[in-house]
């Protein structure tokens, strides 16, 4: 428990990671302290080292699917530890899942260990490809439990129902945000998602390439948004799961057309391959609850959001 006047410690666990980092940012920016735990199997090792020398953070390389050495009070531990991106979970079905079950149950030892509310980052893929549109919260989803997207959908499946069972025993306090496509500087370019291939295709003048036809719709939140979207969470929320997304649905097609306007220049919209099995035709959340339990919407646009994310893809790319 933190008291009156203390500085605030958070932790948080995958915090080397896109959504992670950006967190960290905002964490000490408002004067917490901050511990960021990471093995850097995803993340980034320039975000793990961009507040060295900070008197108000520490790194700490680790594998939080082992027991994480962590000891004292702490107001909030922040659960991001995931691999997150298609190509990274394919590449890793193992440790997703490992760090779906394990990770998330040290996590929530940690939490109670430590006197501190959970804040759980799990995912709109837990809707699988859905029958219902837009995606509410009490939707129960259409997953393949055995199909190639399964390691990542049930890993965050199973984390949220052992989060529900351990705050029922417990009596935790924790939150869970059901995080849609969420976009900003700091993504990896070759992390498979669709921003930054579209972005750094269109940097490069090349084609932007496409599964299928284009037309399934997908809706793209600023990360800055987002990491709003979380802090609400944690004042105002309660145990139940919040969308947090922007209910601004788009086709693929459509997202490269506003890249290749934002950019400048960019090829034609070309498809490679066949829609992967799986693959939501349609993502949007209903954030009706996010509005009225959190007072939370996002308020950046799409094209405002990309500016930046150009910039610094730009810089990244050295374009």
């Amino acid at each position: 428990m933190v008291r009156k006047g203390e500085v605030v410690r958070s932790i948080v666990l995958g915090g080397a990671g896109f959504i992670g980092s950006h967190l960290v940012d905002r964490l000490l920016a408002r004067g917490d302290e901050v511990v960021a735990v990471d093995n850097l199997l995803t993340g980034r090792r320039d975000s793990a080292e961009r507040h060295r020398g900070q008197p108000r953070f520490t790194f700490l390389d680790h594998d939080v699917c082992e027991p994480i050495p962590l000891q004292g009070a702490a107001a909030t531990v922040f659960n991001l530890a995931s691999p997150a991106s298609p190509l990274d979970y394919a590449r890793l079905p193992l440790e997703t899942l490992d760090v779906g079950s394990r990770g998330t149950r040290n996590a929530l030892e940690l939490a109670r260990r430590t006197d501190a509310t959970l804040v759980h980052a799990s995912t709109s893929e837990v809707y699988g490809d859905p029958l219902e549109h837009p995606q509410r919260e009490d939707y129960f989803g259409n997953v393949n439990p055995v199909g190639p997207r399964a390691c990542y959908d049930e890993a965050k499946r199973f984390a949220e129902a052992l989060i529900t069972s351990y705050a029922r025993v417990h009596g935790l306090p924790v939150r869970l945000a059901r995080i849609f496509n969420t976009y900003g500087p700091r993504m990896r370019s070759d992390d498979g998602r669709v921003v930054p291939a579209f972005v750094s295709q269109a940097l490069r003048g090349e084609d932007f390439t496409v599964f299928g036809d284009g037309t399934q719709t997908r809706s793209f939140c600023y990360v800055d948004d987002l990491v709003a979207g979380l802090l609400a969470l944690l004042e105002r929320g309660d145990a139940r799961p919040v969308n947090l997304g922007n209910p601004h649905e788009m086709t693929l097609i459509e997202l490269a057309e506003t890249t290749r306007r934002v950019v400048g220049k960019g090829g034609r919209i070309r498809s490679v391959r066949p829609l992967p099995e799986n693959d939501p035709k349609q993502r949007r959340p209903d954030i009706t609850r996010a509005r009225t339990l959190l007072g939370w919407e996002p308020k950046i646009g799409l094209e405002e959001g990309l500016k930046p994310t150009v910039a610094w893809f730009r810089r990244e790319l050295g374009l």
